[in-house]
């Protein structure tokens, strides 16, 4: 199986990479901007991709000839989305259309990342079937690609619609909010932490196994893959800080509304992830065990 990942270089993009690079199953292509951010690390192609770059993205099929396509790259910073909205269209939904015309011309099936932040919060958690809502441009720009993908006509699609994504890899343009509360706290630095926005948060490892069951299961339609832990962005960090055995003194809570942020967030989104257990296998780890994990890697850098 030839699978293409678009955003290789991001935080889901390098979990799929370590986890493609070496199977036996599969030919992997790694696709992102600039260079390669994981070189000589397993026998896997890799392309330097625009996917804003029509073009760019129709000579890059020309090469992989992909079986599979699992487009990760996207514009993911709210706020920059809300203050660029052209920007924001670009990569979010003109990108989107590239890929699957490309896909179209070659009946590859498409697997498309999504966001909690295509609901306004009112009634989460959400299952598949409930209808979007967005509050701000971002959630807006990844509702409209989730259109482009489900009336495509394309025999293969599926969308992978997540949480609050966490980890670490190499030379990452954005961070995370566990490492950040992390860092934040091991310095000391007085931090606001909203409690009134509610989400389950998703080990980045656990994203990408369950996109790798999406192409490998062949499996088609909209599937809900975050942590199966539901919590306040407030307990998050405080779990965190307990975790790591932090003075959790320095974390003052405060209300959305009290940060001004350029974008409008949903109170309460969180999944349920019933269909992807049940059809997928998928079986994410608890949020404590992911912090296990995190722990681990951050000591072997």
């Amino acid at each position: 199986m030839r699978i293409l990942v678009t955003g290789s270089n991001g935080l889901l993009g390098q979990k799929l990479v370590a986890a493609l690079r070496n199977d036996p199953e599969v030919k992997l292509i790694a696709s992102s901007r600039g260079e390669d951010r994981t070189p000589d690390h397993g026998d896997y192609l890799y392309l330097s991709l625009d996917c804003t770059d029509e073009a760019a993205v129709h000579r890059a099929f020309d090469e992989a000839h992909p079986d599979v396509v699992i487009h990760t790259a996207a514009m993911t910073n709210v706020d920059a989305c809300e203050l660029d909205p052209a920007g924001c269209q670009l990569q979010n939904v003109t990108a989107v259309q590239y890929l699957v015309n490309a896909c179209a011309n070659i009946d590859a099936h498409f697997i498309h990342l999504s966001t909690d932040f295509i609901f306004d919060g009112e009634h989460g958690p959400y299952r598949e079937e409930d209808r979007p809502a967005p509050l701000s441009l971002y959630g807006r720009s990844k509702w409209d690609a989730e259109r482009i993908v489900i009336h495509s006509g394309l025999k293969m699609w599926a969308i992978a619609r997540t949480i609050i994504v966490y980890g670490i890899a190499k030379g990452l343009s954005r961070g995370n909010v566990v490492l950040w509360a992390k860092n934040a706290l091991e310095k000391g630095q007085p931090i606001k932490v909203v409690h009134d926005q509610w989400r389950m948060p998703t080990l980045a490892e656990d994203l990408a196994d369950g996109c790798i069951r999406i192409a490998k299961q062949g499996a088609t339609g909209i599937f809900n893959l975050c942590g199966p832990d539901g919590m306040s962005i407030l307990e998050l960090v405080q779990r965190v800080a307990r975790f790591f055995d932090l003075d959790p003194s320095v974390i003052t809570p405060v209300t959305s509304d009290s940060l001004g942020q350029p974008a409008k967030r949903p109170p309460r989104t969180g999944f349920v992830i019933d269909k992807a257990r049940r059809e997928l296998g998928y079986a994410p780890h608890g949020f404590e065990e992911g912090l296990v994990i995190l722990r681990k890697q951050l000591q072997a850098v």
